[in-house]
Parts: structure tokens; C-alpha cells; sequence
């Protein structure tokens, strides 16, 4: 491609808006442009990126068994009122019709692929089957930002399995979970894959995972043991304490005045103790359809409440902390709250990272005094112990073989196992091996394409601008001729088409501009390689400059060499 005959602008102004760099670099090297908040258009450039994670996306799951279909973006109301998720769904831009029907934009799509299976199939013997399509999504964000990255509209690839069976199930989760690992190994970028949280979307017991992409300004936080190679999303993560040793003995439990000493570090300044000696208090409201119940949650003193766990351990569909009315209530005096004299009628939850024969100091439920000597196992003997608290850095794996440390990273694909939710909900149906019928069991297996764009490019980017893995950068080479000689311009012509003739997408830099406005877009759009021919170095030596984007290293090669030079570096 002649860049003197493509559409694209590239821009030195950083744009206001973009607080990342995928989203500055994206804009500035034009291969995105905004029409309006959270919608994105993608430019020549842009939209090559994504033809080709597209590319290596489809490959792979056809090669696991996959069938590709297309499914409607316009999705009736009848179908997401049928799941029961027409009014829970907060982000789905909803829509009636000239004759006042329910319709909306889909943010996914099991209601659609559920409704396409139950029409088609019957029987078992047609299991396991999985779809998926790659297709344009829109999800009406409060607050969409970053680029692509937390975009209204996107393209995703979403796949849906179905299977008589837990044990079938488990194998093509398994084949789907290789084949993302594939995907992003193509793709050329550092990944990692977490255990993670399905939220809404599965059970608590059932299989999960989160495919990140490391990268320093990610928005997810992911607990990662180098040494033995665990890895889960925070709010996911399983860990055990380390150097937080209880205080030990058999002493009765006594109330000591602690006036004022509302706050964990209060107490501790007062009473001369760590902060992990203490037992902190929580009080949050569960709320499960039209029911709420209030739960009294204890942490070590200087732990964090993981609320996902909470939700997860109580059954909730929310959780949120209760407010101080409902504390005076149930009896609760705020800031001096403690396992010791509790009501039985209040569900207390203890986090197992407490030691069940280790001494703390926790409220004593009444104003401006706490309980020393309190011990979980005498004292707190209605408590339920659970996992509760928030993983961090520094933590020993479940084993205590290793060390846990905090990584940030990009959620670019989520697989989850649905179970019979939707085929359920949905009176979605195939005869058994009997006859009967039965409801299909699911999963759901999602990559956000245009995420990965970005994600890409958070995670490989320097100074100059973007540094493209080379399978899914826009083209291979940037070729600038800087050539003002007309004999050295027509061999690089010549070069340009013996290039293309094996196989190498290349960009010619023919505009009429100067060396340094061609390097810097050079380096900016961040194609792998960027070669050069020039007056001087042809004519001196008969040589082409080769540059590695990535690295920085140059060659001079002759004409011969070059191309076995440039597949070599590429892979390609």
C-alpha cells in the first residue's frame, strides 16, 4: 500500500480525553476515530488489526469443532422477558418497533443462541454442539472510556456449547480453554489465565476462568505465584495469611474502656497491640430477591473484605454495607462491635484466616469499650468460618509453597459453565437416551476482539508509539524511500513489488516529506520492521537500513538478503 495514495493522518496533539495509551496511540496514529462517547470508528489501519485477530480466532475454534453463525444485533424483548433478564440487564439500550414491540440491542446473546438451539435440536445424539459468531455488541455504559477499551459499541466472539452432560461439558471447556490459550499465543502477547469469579453469569461451584493480558495500566488485579505458577483474579483469589501469628494463651475475655477508639487503628495505638491482634468488624445487608438479610462479617484487623466472596458464601444478588439505622436496629453500636454477646438471630460469618485458638481483641458491643483475651473457638462459637478476606501481595499460596505478588492485567477473554440456567429458564429441551426430556446443559466463551486491539497496544508501546506483535500488526514492514536520486527511487519501486510478490504486506512511504516526518509516523503506527533505501547507502554500498521496531536493532543488507532477512525476523 502507497501511504501517497491511502486515507491516513496521523496527529502530534495528545487527545484530551484519552487517559491511556492504547487510547492516545489508537487516535494519534489514526486508526481509530470517535464519532461520539464510547463509539469508535476503525480506520484502514484500525480495522486490519482486527481482521486479523478475527482471523486467528476463527482458525482456532473451527480447528476445536466450532461452528460459526451470525446472529441478529437487534434482539427481541420476548426472548430476554422469557430468561427473565429484560429488566435486570442495566446496560442494554432497549427499543420498541412502529407497532410497539420490545426490542433491543444485544449486550450478549445466550437468549438468541438459546432460542436458535431449542428450534433445531431434539435429540442428545446431537450433542455436544457449539456455536459462535463474531459480531458487533453494544452496551449502554454510564461512563464508557478509554478507547476501545471500555467502549459502547464493540465487536466480540462469543461461542455457546451445549451438552447432555457435566462430563462432556468439561471436555469441550477444556478443548475451548486450550484453544484460547492458542489464540493468544498466535497473537504474540503475554497472557496469563486466572481463576476467576462468574458473577451472575454461573454458579459458585462451577468452572470459570479470566484470560488476562499483562500490562502495567490494566484495570484488573490478579494474584500470581511465580514459584508454583497460581493464578486468579483478586476478587477470585485463595491465599493464606503470612506473619500474622494470634497472641496465645487461655485467659477469659474481659472488657478494657476504650474511649473514642472507634477504628481499628485506634484500638491498636490504645491498647499497644498489631493491628492484626484485632478483629474487625463488617455488617453488611444481603439482598436476594425481595428478601434482606443483615450479616455480621469478622477480618483480622488489618485484612480487606472481599465482597465477592461474601456474596458468593451468602447466596446474594447484592450485598452493601448497612446502613447505621439498620445497625441500632439489630442492636449494633457502631465502631465497637464484637463476636462476644452477639444475638443468635444475627448470621455471623468469621474469616478463616483468624486463628480459631488465638486471643483478640474485638468490640464489645456498647459504646467506648472492646473485649480482650476473645478466642473464636470459645467465644464465637455460633460463627460460621469462611474464606472472607481480600488476597494481597506478600500472602503464602494455599500450599505454602510460594509467594503471591499483585500484577495488573487486561480481561480479553472470560469462559465460563452456565449450567441449565438458560436452557431452564427457557423450557429449552432434548429428548434423553429414555425419551424424557431434559434441559442442555451450557458454556459461554467470550473474547472481546476490539478489547484485544488495545489491549495489545497497553502492553506493547514505547515513547515513540505502538510496537505491533507482528501477527496481528496492520502490515509487516514500513518501507521508507528517502531517495531523491530518480535511479535509486526506481530501484526502490523495484524493491517495493519484489516485497509484495513474496508475500510481505508492506506500507511504501512515498509522500513528499522529509526523513524525520516518515521515522516518526514509522515508529508511531509501530509496524514490526521498518526498511529504508536512501541515496547515499545505495549508492556508497548498494545497502537497505533494516530497523527492528521492538528492539531498536539495525542492519544494512543487500538486496539478495533482504527478504530472507525479513521472513527470518518475522516468522512470517
Amino acid at each position: 500500500m502507497r501511504l501517497s495514495q491511502s486515507l491516513w493522518q496521523t496527529f502530534k496533539e495528545v487527545p484530551a480525553e484519552a487517559e491511556i495509551p492504547s487510547h492516545r496511540l489508537m487516535l494519534r496514529a489514526g486508526l481509530i476515530h470517535k464519532s461520539g462517547a464510547g463509539i469508535y470508528n476503525l480506520l484502514p489501519f484500525g480495522l486490519r488489526v482486527v481482521q486479523k485477530i478475527e482471523r486467528i480466532v476463527r482458525d482456532e475454534l473451527d480447528k476445536a469443532g466450532c461452528q460459526e453463525i451470525l446472529m441478529s444485533m437487534v434482539t427481541p424483548g420476548e426472548l430476554w422477558q422469557e430468561s427473565g433478564r429484560w429488566d435486570l440487564m442495566t446496560e442494554m439500550l432497549k427499543f420498541k418497533d412502529k407497532k410497539n414491540r420490545d426490542l433491543c440491542l444485544s449486550p450478549t446473546n445466550e437468549e438468541t443462541v438459546s432460542d436458535i438451539f431449542r428450534n433445531i435440536v431434539k435429540s442428545y445424539k446431537s450433542l455436544p454442539a457449539t456455536l459462535y459468531q463474531i459480531n458487533t455488541k453494544f452496551r449502554d455504559e454510564i461512563r464508557p472510556r478509554f478507547g476501545l477499551m471500555r467502549a459502547r459499541e464493540f465487536i466480540m466472539k462469543d461461542a455457546y456449547s451445549f451438552h447432555n452432560d457435566k462430563e462432556s461439558l468439561d471436555l469441550v471447556y477444556k478443548d475451548l480453554y486450550d484453544a484460547y490459550c492458542r489464540i493468544f499465543e498466535r497473537m504474540g502477547l503475554e497472557y496469563t489465565v486466572v481463576e476467576a469469579d462468574g458473577g451472575a453469569m454461573a454458579s459458585s461451584d462451577s468452572q470459570t476462568h479470566e484470560f488476562q493480558v499483562v500490562a502495567e495500566t490494566g484495570e484488573d488485579e490478579i494474584i500470581y505465584c511465580a514459584q508454583t505458577g497460581y493464578a486468579a483474579n483478586i476478587e477470585k483469589a485463595k491465599t493464606k495469611r503470612a506473619n500474622a501469628p494470634a497472641l496465645t494463651g487461655d485467659a477469659a475475655y474481659e472488657d478494657v474502656a476504650t474511649p473514642g477508639a472507634a477504628t481499628i487503628e485506634a484500638v491498636a495505638k490504645l491498647l499497644k497491640i498489631e493491628k492484626h491482634h484485632t478483629i474487625k468488624a463488617l455488617v453488611y445487608e444481603c439482598i436476594s430477591g425481595e428478601e434482606s438479610k443483615i450479616i455480621v462479617a469478622f477480618i483480622l484487623g488489618d485484612d480487606t473484605l472481599n465482597e465477592v466472596k461474601l456474596k458468593a458464601v451468602t447466596g446474594a444478588d447484592h450485598v452493601r454495607a448497612a446502613s447505621e439505622s439498620m445497625l441500632s436496629l439489630v442492636g449494633l453500636v457502631k465502631g465497637f462491635i464484637g463476636p462476644v454477646g452477639l444475638s443468635e438471630k444475627i448470621e455471623v460469618l468469621i474469616d478463616e484466616a483468624i486463628d480459631h485458638e488465638g486471643l483478640y481483641v474485638a468490640g464489645a458491643n456498647k459504646a467506648d469499650f472492646h473485649t480482650k483475651n476473645i478466642k473464636p473457638s470459645r467465644d464465637a462459637i455460633h460463627a460460621k468460618r469462611v474464606d472472607l478476606r481480600l488476597a494481597c501481595s506478600g500472602d503464602l499460596t494455599l500450599d505454602e509453597k510460594g509467594v503471591v505478588a499483585v500484577r495488573r492485567g487486561i480481561e480479553v477473554g472470560h469462559i465460563f459453565q452456565l449450567g441449565n440456567k438458560y436452557t431452564k429458564a427457557m423450557n429449552v429441551t432434548v429428548s434423553d437416551v429414555n425419551g424424557k426430556p431434559m434441559h442442555p446443559l451450557m458454556g459461554c466463551y467470550g473474547i472481546g476482539i476490539t478489547r484485544v486491539a488495545a489491549a495489545a497496544v497497553e502492553q506493547n508501546n514505547d515513547e515513540g508509539g505502538i510496537i505491533w506483535p507482528a501477527a496481528i500488526a496492520p502490515y509487516h514492514v514500513y518501507f521508507a524511500s528517502i531517495a531523491k536520486d530518480e535511479e535509486v527511487s526506481k530501484i526502490a519501486e523495484g524493491i517495493y513489488h519484489e516485497l509484495q510478490n513474496q508475500g510481505l504486506e508492506v506500507v511504501f512511504d512515498d509522500r513528499k516529506v522529509g526523513p524525520g516526518f516518515k521515522f516518526k509516523d514509522s515508529d508511531l503506527l509501530g509496524l514490526p520492521v521498518r526498511i529504508v533505501v536512501g541515496d547515499k547507502t545505495w549508492k556508497d554500498q548498494e545497502k537497505i537500513e533494516v530497523v527492528w521496531r521492538h528492539n531498536g536493532e539495525k542492519l544494512l543488507v543487500s538486496r539478495e538478503e533482504l527478504v530472507g532477512t525479513l521472513k527470518a525476523g518475522l516468522k512470517v
